[in-house]
């Protein structure tokens, strides 16, 4: 999604919901577009009270939670580190190391046969689009068992 696609649907969004496009919710976003993928919370704090200090933690935090719920933003927490970054037009997931951190893009198309095997068992669709799969990277585990 370009940038300007994303501001658009954000401020659509916000109107059908009722709700305001306040600047601290722009800011907010504008700083996770600027971030060019995933942004650990704590720069999105930073950045934002750089730019704006008036800007409370509680109010990034219930923006974050905001953005996340509308579907604007997604989240990913790694350890005890969130990362934010803008919705794409197609899901992804990621495959994240426990031990370095590694972080790799998983295409949904790799895992989508397991959606549909949960949806035919248990009748249950998943709407997520963004999934998190901890385990070893391929270097880890060499040095592991070395």
């Amino acid at each position: 999604m370009s940038i300007k696609s994303v501001s658009k649907t954000f401020k659509s969004t916000v109107h059908e919901l009722g709700l305001r496009v306040t600047p601290q919710r722009q800011l907010i976003l504008d700083v996770i577009l600027e971030g060019n993928g995933h942004i650990p919370l704590q720069k999105i704090v930073e950045i934002v009270q750089i730019k704006s200090p008036a800007i409370s933690l509680p109010t990034i935090y219930r923006t974050l939670d905001f953005l996340c719920e509308i579907r604007i933003v997604i989240a990913l927490r790694v350890g005890n580190t969130s990362y934010f970054e803008i919705a794409g037009d197609h899901p992804h997931h990621h495959l994240i190391c426990r031990r370095c951190g590694a972080l790799e893009i998983l295409p949904h198309v790799d895992i989508q046969h397991l959606f549909g095997k949960i949806e035919r068992s248990y009748k249950f669709r998943v709407d997520m689009d963004h999934l998190g799969l901890f385990g070893l990277c391929s270097h880890c585990r060499q040095t592991s068992t070395n």
